[in-house]
């Protein structure tokens, strides 16, 4: 596949073209509280591509930081870490390390590789039925996290046959997620908290 020189430079290639691309519209929200909501979809998104660091305890601040980095510092939301200033992040982000070299997606990253590797290896049943099927889904997921507009689901399909040594193979009636169903999730579940929360309050007031 050719590419296309013409496109906007990445400013940290790690994260690929749709990332940078979900921090553009971020900056277009005029409302800063839709906003910030929209920025903690992008770094949970985030997270899913990075996840190497994560027991670090400045692995939180480093997404956060390449947010802003990646915004040209120029995103206006409510961070819960300081905001970093361009003169003191002007030395070039550390590039992503990939614990496995040999890893043959790099879309998908080593710990999908490893479950595929692991399912396979189970017996036939419904377990293995139902984690081949949430297998293709995360699939589905970190392809998104690199490419937002050529998603061909039945590429993904293939490239789960071809990791687990055609031993995964989704049922006849599998159907993935849509994209917009993948990628407000994380919102989605931000709102269920938020309203557990808010229940709870309530609760806590009638006591």
């Amino acid at each position: 596949m050719e590419y296309n020189t013409q496109r906007e430079h990445l400013i940290i290639p790690e994260y690929g073209r749709n990332i940078q691309k979900m921090i553009g519209i971020c900056k277009k929200i005029e409302d800063r509280q839709k906003r910030t909501e929209y920025a903690k979809i992008i770094i949970s998104s985030m997270r899913q591509i990075n996840h190497n660091g994560k027991d670090s305890p400045n692995y939180e601040r480093k997404l956060w930081d390449h947010l802003f980095i990646i915004s040209d510092y120029s995103l206006d939301i409510d961070s819960p870490y300081p905001k970093p200033s361009k003169k003191e992040k002007d030395e070039k982000p550390q590039p992503l390390k990939y614990q496995n070299s040999n890893i043959r997606f790099r879309t998908y990253g080593t710990f999908l590789e490893q479950m595929i590797k692991k399912v396979s290896t189970m017996q036939e049943g419904e377990e293995k039925k139902n984690l081949t099927a949430r297998i293709a889904q995360e699939l589905k997921r970190s392809h998104l996290q690199w490419n937002i507009n050529t998603c061909d689901e039945e590429v993904i399909l293939k490239h789960l046959e071809l990791l687990s040594d055609g031993k995964l193979k989704v049922e006849k009636d599998f159907h993935f997620k849509t994209t917009k169903e993948i990628l407000s999730k994380p919102l989605q579940k931000n709102k269920v908290q938020q309203k557990k929360k808010k229940n709870n309050n309530g609760n806590n007031k009638q006591k």
